[in-house]
């Protein structure tokens, strides 16, 4: 009897934008439009040499990440497309994602030709309808060009939009959150990702963060704890922490990082994790091309993780998703007692962070506010169970296998 095929996600990393936003921390390069050839043609080989490592996989999602994958131009995305069909098995109903910036897609016949090619899914970085607090997080477009940019991807027949927001903004109100995520929603996008701000070290913002005049813990939590409530309301359901979707409409590429599905990513600063490796590589375009060209090291880290030993993942990963975990699925999986996690868990029941449902435990939207500290006790409590199963297992109590 034949294997069933192994699904996979390809994900493409597109490093170059017009403009670096002053919150960004991911690898991207501002005015390298000169290397938007040279890196085409790098990935493209690059792609075409991995294949075969992929040959038992049919990869059901692709997804174009950035920097800006849309301001690489549709004739580049174009060929990068056709060599992953060519020398990939695509699933009929693949998902393929191409992120974009208003600036860059305004043109709905260009993103007509990204549809027939294959892309079938815009992820929008609206992040405000505010221009003030665009322009403060050094954004290179207006609401104005949001809202056109909308109309350009339904008029090219793509009917899978999610729109990605940005709340906790320096000076930025309830009000003000309300009113962006009010006017986004009324767009119409089939998904939507509200994100908290992080300063991140290594930013503009990072550099400037004393006189930033951020909104406090209290205010960013009534900030999420109304756009859960609103969108759940407008018929969006919460699946993740900050991911919120029409029924059907989940983003099915990202799940795979939050379900421990398999992945293989290109491009520099790409993660994969494929055949129970997980391994990333450099954060340079010239080194990432010049491996390619040469055949030369392109990795900065690589880890063999075999799928026993992934039960922190399960759980962290898990935890963040309204799926959440189960005890059946982590014993099956892992050899490991449920039990102490579960003890963990009965304490967020009756502070309304946790629920138990249909076998499963997840956390609520309170739970997810505080998130990393319910996460960090439950991954103790793992820390425990394997800690007993060690001394039982030196002390020749084999019998712990069984619990």
């Amino acid at each position: 009897m034949k294997k069933p095929d192994k699904p996979l996600g390809l994900y493409i990393h597109i490093p170059f934008c017009k403009s670096k936003c002053v919150y960004c921390d991911f690898y991207s390069l501002p005015n390298a439009e000169r290397e938007m050839n040279r890196y085409t043609s790098a990935v493209c080989r690059h792609l075409t040499e991995t294949a075969p490592q992929a040959a038992a996989h049919l990869a059901d999602t692709v997804y174009f990440g950035g920097g800006t994958p849309s301001y690489l131009g549709p004739r580049r995305l174009q060929k990068i497309l056709k060599t992953v069909r060519k020398h990939y098995r695509i699933a009929p109903d693949a998902e393929v994602t191409l992120e974009a910036n208003p600036d860059s897609i305004g043109d709905w016949r260009k993103l007509r030709a990204l549809r027939k090619a294959g892309v079938n899914r815009i992820s929008l970085g609206v992040q405000s309808a505010d221009d003030k607090e665009l322009q403060a997080l050094g954004r290179p477009h207006t609401y104005t060009q949001a809202v056109d940019a909308v109309g350009a991807v339904r008029r090219a027949g793509i009917r899978n939009l999610s729109l990605d927001l940005i709340y906790g903004l320096p000076g930025q109100t309830l009000a003000l959150w309300q009113r962006t995520l009010n006017r986004a929603a009324a767009l119409e996008p089939e998904h939507l990702s509200c994100y908290g701000l992080k300063v991140e070290e290594g930013t503009p913002l990072w550099d400037r963060r004393e006189g930033l005049d951020l909104p406090g813990d209290d205010a960013q939590a009534d900030m999420y704890l109304w756009t859960v409530e609103r969108l759940a309301a407008l018929g969006y359901a919460q699946y993740e922490i900050s991911n919120f979707a029409k029924p059907g409409f989940a983003s099915r590429h990202n799940m795979k990082y939050w379900t421990l599905g398999e992945y293989a990513g290109f491009g520099p600063g790409a993660h994969s994790d494929l055949g129970d490796v997980r391994y990333a590589y450099v954060r340079d375009l010239d080194a990432y091309c010049r491996g390619i060209k040469s055949g030369g090291s392109i990795l900065a880290e690589s880890e063999r993780i075999p799928p026993r030993e992934r039960d922190l993942e399960y759980l962290m990963l898990g935890l963040r998703t309204t799926q959440g975990i189960a005890q059946r699925e982590f014993e099956n999986r892992f050899r490991l007692s449920f039990a102490p996690i579960e003890e963990e868990l009965k304490k967020f029941l009756s502070s309304g962070h946790a629920v138990q449902s249909g076998g499963r435990w997840h956390l609520t939207p309170e739970g997810f506010l505080v998130s990393n500290q319910i996460i960090g006790r439950v991954l103790d409590a793992l820390g425990q169970e394997k800690l007993r199963r060690l001394q039982a297992a030196a002390s020749g109590d084999y019998r712990i296998v069984q619990s």
